[in-house]
């Protein structure tokens, strides 16, 4: 895969974290069924002393390597591009580095995430809370649990993908019986999206987690994403 289409996949995948959380609150218990068949999750482990130790030494170092980023303006002066700034009112706003990412793909640096995570306060101001990381599609649980130990957090990828035809745009907007065909909240079985005439995407890219630093002191705050939460807990989450 040539550096274009993976940027353009990586792309995707982010698309798939703003688009939904934007739309959030406003997500129906169907939708919200949908994007949990587009999910694949690690599985959390028992919790043990060793982990939560290398877990805090992970935090320590982030925290410390992306402080300076609490001015967005100097995240972007470093070769950070914010995604989807055409997305208003995200719940999450992704500020991307690819040559880090790209480097993500062959080795892992606690200090050099591939996206910064931010918010905004009510005056509309980028607040850093902190950043994602992110490991190849191929990866096993033992070789990510290397990187973030998977008793504190839950990977996620983005799985069963059904794109339009190459080059029609409009398409995203088909349904079928009221319900997307297309994209994070569309069809997740294969069979369906050949006979809409898209192409079915097993994966879209590779695994991604959050670490949310400055939220909190709190691991279960720090290592918390909206990802792993059942269809049920989404909707109860979206309500409160």
């Amino acid at each position: 895969m040539n550096k274009t289409i993976r940027r353009s996949a990586f792309t995707l995948a982010l698309a798939v974290s703003s688009a939904a959380s934007a739309q959030a609150p406003m997500m129906s218990p169907a939708d919200m069924k949908a994007m949990s068949a587009h999910m694949e999750m690690t599985n959390l482990l028992a919790a043990n002393a060793a982990d939560s130790i290398r877990a805090a030494k992970l935090v320590r170092e982030l925290r410390t390597s992306i402080a300076k980023y609490k001015d967005v303006d100097v995240a972007v002066a470093d070769g950070f591009k914010e995604f989807a700034p055409q997305i208003k009112n995200q719940h999450v706003y992704h500020f991307t580095n690819y040559r880090w990412a790209f480097e993500n793909a062959f080795r892992f640096d606690a200090a050099k995430p591939t996206s910064l995570l931010y918010k905004k306060d009510v005056a509309g101001k980028f607040v850093l809370v902190g950043a994602m990381y992110t490991a190849p599609k191929r990866y096993t649980e033992s070789q990510l649990n290397d990187r973030v130990p998977l008793s504190v957090a839950q990977w996620h990828k983005h799985v069963n993908w059904c794109m339009p035809p190459k080059g029609d745009a409009a398409a995203w907007q088909t349904k079928k019986n009221g319900r997307p065909v297309f994209g994070p909240l569309g069809v997740s079985a294969e069979e369906e999206c050949t006979a809409a005439g898209g192409k079915f995407q097993p994966e879209v890219f590779g695994w991604m987690v959050h670490a949310n630093v400055f939220a909190s002191d709190d691991p279960k705050v720090i290592w918390h994403d909206d990802h792993g939460m059942s269809a049920d807990e989404m909707m109860d989450h979206a309500h409160n």
